[in-house]
């Protein structure tokens, strides 16, 4: 008896934070999958290599140069010979700018990292997706229907995202579909948001500070190991949908 292939899977922003602990989830007993990780630092791409050998296969660049994505799809098909899921987590904050004092290059920008090159991933990897009767996860935020002073084109382009995981739902049947907010967690963006973006985020500043000094930051592999299980199992009544990681609605997929 022939034993099942192992599910493929590529996965941006694999470097650090939520990315990385998605990639040791997929990568360790007993899903061990194969993948190929997307990231702009080499470094943590190489350490991953050298834990996991030839099941961890990685392209180093940035996601907003299509040939980027093109080089993950060459490598899922040629060194795997499939596709079974794509799992879109990669994504920048900047510029935290109020509307009025918006720079329309840099947001031009952030449009270009946060939906575009996401969008062109995934529109390649349909036709293997197909084949597999594969999934993708996009990693959301609560920004895409919440306001937060500062954040505009952040939550747009993460509502532009929710957006297009209703299309592939439509448009894909046979794929499954969903897109997922992470909630807050203890990641390099947040020490930014601390650092970096008071005065531009005004009053909710101080939440985020609470957040941390008050220890409810989660930790990357709470949310983290629910996408990975998403991205190798998620039902088709889930497709379509935008959900909190950890909703009763997804239960079956948490710790």
């Amino acid at each position: 008896m022939e034993s099942p292939t192992p599910p493929v899977i590529i996965l941006t922003g694999a470097s650090r934070g939520i990315g990385l602990a998605i990639a040791h989830y997929l990568l360790r007993a007993p899903a061990s999958a194969r993948v190929i990780g997307i990231a702009r630092t080499l470094a943590p791409l190489q350490d991953l290599r050298a834990q996991y050998g030839e099941n961890f296969e990685f392209v180093c660049g940035d996601i907003s140069q299509p040939s980027v994505g093109r080089e993950a799809l060459s490598k899922a098909v040629t060194k795997f010979g499939c596709l079974s899921a794509v799992i879109v987590n990669h994504g920048v904050l900047d510029p935290v700018q109020r509307v009025s004092e918006a720079n329309p290059q840099e947001l031009r920008a952030l449009f270009a990292v946060n939906f575009f090159s996401a969008f062109e991933l995934v529109a390649g990897a349909i036709p293997e997706l197909r084949k597999a009767h594969g999934r993708v996860v996009f990693v959301s935020s609560v920004a895409a229907i919440t306001a937060f002073q500062g954040w505009g084109a952040y939550g747009a382009s993460k509502a532009a995202m929710n957006h297009l995981n209703l299309t592939l739902a439509a448009e894909e049947p046979d794929l499954i579909s969903i897109a997922v907010d992470p909630g807050v967690i203890d990641t390099q963006m947040q020490q930014d948001i601390r650092e970096k973006h008071g005065q531009a985020m005004g009053p909710v500043h101080k939440g985020f500070l609470g957040l941390k000094e008050s220890g409810k930051l989660l930790r990357p592999e709470q949310p983290g190991h629910v996408i990975a299980r998403l991205a190798l199992s998620a039902g088709q009544e889930l497709s379509g949908k935008f959900l909190i990681w950890d909703t009763e609605e997804l239960a079956a997929y948490q710790d």
